[in-house]
């Protein structure tokens, strides 16, 4: 006996546009995702730092400002990285969301990369998706892309 791809309970959802809540969660748990990987990152580097002298070995001070611009530029990094690859994130997957292009195809390259910017960017652009049957976010609206149910691997 196989089970079937999409639960039960699901199925009435399966591809319908994802509205804010979810969304929304699903950012914080890929917000999660990048301080966990930025902070691998500074303990790596600092690991390596005191292999190298470690007797003169102090912790190295973190840059506001590099910190949150390394930050922008690994979460567009990500983004791009898994819509281009999959269409979801790790937020996304737990959500069971996937970001389409057109007639529900994976979006191209070029658009996962300008809508990680145009995410990264201007996050409020999210709270578009709260009004209108669409639930099409301002990234959604300019770039022709949806944010949808999905339950498949």
């Amino acid at each position: 006996m196989t089970l079937p791809i999409v639960p039960r309970e699901a199925q009435p959802y399966q591809g319908r546009r994802a509205g804010l809540v979810t969304r929304s969660i699903a950012g914080v748990i890929d917000g999660i995702v990048v301080v966990v990987a930025l902070v691998a990152g500074y303990v790596g580097v600092n690991g390596l730092l005191f292999l190298i002298d470690p007797r003169g070995f102090q912790f190295s001070e973190a840059s506001p400002l590099l910190s949150v611009t390394t930050g922008l530029v690994v979460l567009t990094g990500y983004f791009f990285v898994a819509w281009s690859l999959t269409g979801r994130t790790y937020g996304c997957h737990v959500m069971a969301l996937r970001v389409v292009g057109r007639g529900g195809r994976r979006v191209r390259p070029i658009v996962a990369l300008a809508r990680a910017i145009l995410c990264v960017a201007f996050p409020i652009g999210l709270l578009f998706c709260a009004g209108g049957r669409r639930h099409s976010s301002l990234q959604d609206l300019v770039l022709r892309t949806s944010v949808i149910y999905d339950w498949r691997a």
